[in-house]
């Protein structure tokens, strides 16, 4: 057994991956036993990730709020807490708030031999994220 006490600060999430003001909690990185990659990841109303794809998947876990995720070449669809969505390895891919709410989740991903983690690409536009008007699935608590 191995504890690792939190000796690290929420890092705010690069501008070049996210649309909007995004916080990251690190909670596992690889190490020597492990790749397993895993953050809590805070976004504000309307803030998103970029595009981007991860060499073997990745889940999501949504913890509280309400948020969108889209793979390319798919519909917008809402999550709420408790739900999980796993992308495909090479998926791509985004997710983040709702235009009206906080979302956080929980991001798991297991890095390759290389070290990778995930390829960024272009900034998801307001089109491709939807608009700025809530989906049904936000509006009310199910």
């Amino acid at each position: 057994m191995k504890i690792t006490r939190n000796s690290q600060q929420t890092g705010t999430g690069p501008s070049q991956w996210f649309t909007g003001s995004v916080y990251i909690d690190a909670l596992a990185a690889p190490t020597d036993g492990s790749r397993l990659n895993a953050s809590s990841v805070h976004f504000t109303p309307g803030a998103r990730t970029a595009w981007h794809t991860h060499p073997l998947g990745q889940t999501i876990y949504v913890t509280e709020g309400c948020g969108r995720v889209r793979r390319r070449g798919g519909a917008v669809e809402a999550v709420r807490p408790g739900d999980r969505v796993f992308f495909e390895p090479g998926e791509d891919h985004w997710h983040g708030a709702s235009p009206t709410r906080f979302m956080t989740h929980l991001s798991m991903v297991v890095v390759d031999d290389a070290g990778n983690s995930a390829t960024w690409g272009a900034h998801v536009t307001d089109d491709e994220y939807g608009g700025s008007a809530p989906l049904p699935e936000e509006g009310a608590w199910r």
